[in-house]
């Protein structure tokens, strides 16, 4: 199915060392197999994983790296077997594209704790050849792992919910948190932190914002519509804050006490980790015992909870709130991410910038 004589060499912008600087560079796709989706890019969105995968702040990088991970596209050519999808149809890609569907989170549709996933980049592919992202003209991703962007929610800004917008997502929908009159707090306003503001107000939570200065507060309450601001090194706000959350979303990707927003909690609330993180993070028990809370992390969501999402985003009238670059200003964008300076997710025009 499709077109016969579509070509399988495609360029992508890759980093060739730990440096991080990407420029152009030129491979071969696998052939298309029964089960694959021959995807043309549009747009790619930019997270931090990003950075620390190029430049191998992980330890486990692999040259050369077309990263890439939020891909919305164009379905160009289908596989023999493809039911889900059909040619034009824009869908999505997100952190992984492929599991070994046999263990119990693959048999329970949660293949994103499967052992055996595959990153949609610096990995290897069943075939044995590395996995290259969407900061590329092409991709071919089996079908378990490609979304439908459902009609009205905009490509580009469709792309950074496959990443932030379905990390905020999974813990509230696993966790039972969806239910409206909650009482919310995002810790940390970046890429993932103002989705989560954006999804919980959209579920009828009642929405903190905490952060360290003051800096981000009419953002975070003007335009993202938060109904309160703490200033966590405020004594007197935290004091008075004192066991009024539900919940935290924990998004700082830097290690930082957890004590000052075990506090804030409820009796049963739970503290959400998001953030990545190489260094241990502390905290006293009677914390957590004297009043039955939770310490606990998800990571992104399932393909199930990510078609969910996009569909409550397109429900909901969500988007996020993104700066469209070009391929030639990635590195500059990569840079920029880096020192937080933007508002809130860099978001490539990959078709528009004649790869």
């Amino acid at each position: 199915m499709g077109s016969a004589a579509f070509e399988k060499s495609v360029t992508g912008w890759a980093a060739q060392d730990a440096s991080g600087v990407l420029s152009p560079y030129s491979y071969q796709l696998r052939e298309t197999g029964p089960e694959d989706v021959v995807i043309r890019v549009l747009y790619c969105g930019i997270c931090h994983t990003d950075i620390h995968q190029t430049k191998n702040h992980l330890g486990m990088s692999n040259y050369p790296m077309v990263p890439g991970h939020e891909v919305v596209g164009e379905v160009v050519e289908l596989g023999s077997s493809v039911s889900k999808h059909q040619m034009g149809d824009k869908v999505g890609v997100g952190i992984i594209v492929g599991c070994c569907r046999s263990c119990g989170p693959c048999k329970t549709n949660i293949e994103q704790y499967c052992n055996k996933r595959i990153w949609t980049y610096n990995d290897v592919y069943t075939d044995g050849k590395p996995t290259q992202g969407g900061f590329a003209s092409t991709m071919i991703v089996d079908q378990k792992f490609v979304v439908k962007i459902p009609e009205g929610l905009a490509p580009e800004q469709a792309a950074p919910l496959l990443c932030a917008g379905v990390t905020v997502y999974s813990p509230l929908a696993h966790f039972g948190l969806k239910v409206s009159g909650l009482r919310g707090g995002i810790l940390g306003l970046g890429g993932v932190g103002h989705m989560g503001v954006k999804i919980a107000k959209a579920m009828g939570h009642h929405v903190t914002v905490i952060s360290s200065s003051d800096k981000k507060k009419a953002e975070a309450m003007d335009h993202l519509g938060a109904d309160n601001y703490l200033i966590s090194s405020d004594e007197a706000q935290m004091g008075t804050a004192a066991d009024s959350l539900d919940y935290i979303i924990d998004t700082i990707p830097v290690a930082h006490p957890l004590e000052p927003y075990l506090s804030l909690l409820k009796v049963d609330g739970k503290l959400i980790l998001m953030g990545v993180i190489n260094q241990p993070l502390q905290f006293i028990t009677p914390m957590l015992m004297l009043g039955r809370k939770t310490i606990t992390g998800t990571f992104i969501g399932s393909m199930d909870e990510t078609q969910e999402m996009l569909e409550f985003c397109a429900e909901k009238g969500l988007t996020s709130t993104i700066e469209i670059v070009k391929m030639d200003y990635v590195n500059k964008a990569m840079e920029r991410l880096e020192q937080n300076d933007v508002r809130y997710r860099f978001v490539v025009d990959v078709a528009g910038s004649n790869l």
